[in-house]
């Protein structure tokens, strides 16, 4: 199902960077089971995320690992944490299967 047409002027306003994920814990007060995650994003510093990825990531398999994330959404209180940022994915059934690129870039650099 495809969703409504926007304008590019509205794809701009969507803040999507890569960063590298420098911690990953549990995050036990979840219904789903979930990581809480802290990113590198380069001079734009460290942000906080919950990640609905256990299932097909370790915390090891994901540390060190870059991810592509927005940004620029409003932060969200998950349980008794601050989500600061989105990270992207493809939903694979009950599953997440991460955006990564190709090559390795440098933190912070916008998606365009």
């Amino acid at each position: 199902m495809t969703k409504e047409l926007i304008s590019f002027e509205d794809f701009q306003k969507v803040d999507i960077r890569i960063g590298t994920i420098i911690e990953v814990n549990d995050f036990i007060k979840t219904r789903i089971p979930a990581y809480q995650v802290k990113i590198d994003f380069g001079r734009l510093g460290i942000k906080k995320s919950s990640a609905q990825i256990t299932s097909l990531y370790t915390k090891s398999q994901l540390l060190n690992k870059q991810v592509l994330a927005v940004i620029n959404f409003e932060p969200k209180q998950i349980a008794n944490f601050m989500s600061e940022c989105l990270i992207l994915g493809i939903q694979n059934g009950k599953e997440v299967v991460l955006l990564q690129t190709y090559k390795n870039a440098k933190n912070g650099t916008k998606v365009s």
